[in-house]
């Protein structure tokens, strides 16, 4: 898809986040905070306040995330930040997500793709504005917890964390694994000169 325009979410584009998100909030109603809250919390929060978390990261002025429009219409998501951001990532309890040191990262941790226009390259697209919108605002590098496909079957269910041949093809560097799955970074190259 070469024709998508990528844009942070701000506060004029809420409305359209909803449209993509729909009344389901993404993925059972998630919306996307399934990594901002520790596990007990979200567990315990209804998906109205779920939403109304996230609302407030947006207008705040966070930009939690990037919008891909196909002719004017909302058709994707990635949600990037820095790590502090998301608590379930902080946690050295966490057997997956857990920080492997102390370095400062920005993390790319979910998806979302209209269904209309999965398989065709909008995660992609995503994926490169997502890198370029991280290092434009600050981190010195950035990580995943894409799905291996050779070690757990990608399903509909489980791509929200991104596909691992897109990262590597995008540049990432797997650098270590937790259980099956893989931990992805990409380091800010230093300007030439």
């Amino acid at each position: 898809m070469h024709d998508l325009a990528i844009h942070p979410v701000t506060p004029d584009r809420w409305d359209d986040l909803e449209l993509l998100f729909g009344p389901n909030g993404a993925y059972g109603n998630c919306w996307c905070t399934w990594w901002v809250l520790p596990a007990k919390e979200w567990d315990g929060t209804a998906p109205q306040a779920r939403r109304a978390i996230l609302r407030r990261l947006v207008a705040d002025g966070q930009e939690p995330g990037l919008l891909a429009y196909q002719d004017g219409e909302p058709v994707g998501w990635c949600a990037v930040g820095p790590r502090e951001r998301y608590a379930r990532m902080m946690s050295p309890r966490s057997r997956t997500f857990r920080p492997l040191d102390d370095e400062a990262s920005w993390v790319v941790n979910c998806f979302f793709i209209a269904r209309s226009a999965r398989g065709r390259g909008v995660a992609t697209a995503l994926l490169a504005a997502t890198v370029d919108y991280a290092f434009a605002h600050g981190a010195e590098r950035i990580e995943a917890y894409p799905i291996d496909p050779s070690a757990q079957k990608p399903t509909t269910d489980n791509l929200f964390v991104g596909y691992l041949p897109a990262f590597l093809a995008a540049g990432f560097v797997e650098v270590a694994r937790m259980g099956n799955r893989p931990v992805v970074r990409l380091q800010r190259l230093a300007p030439a000169g």
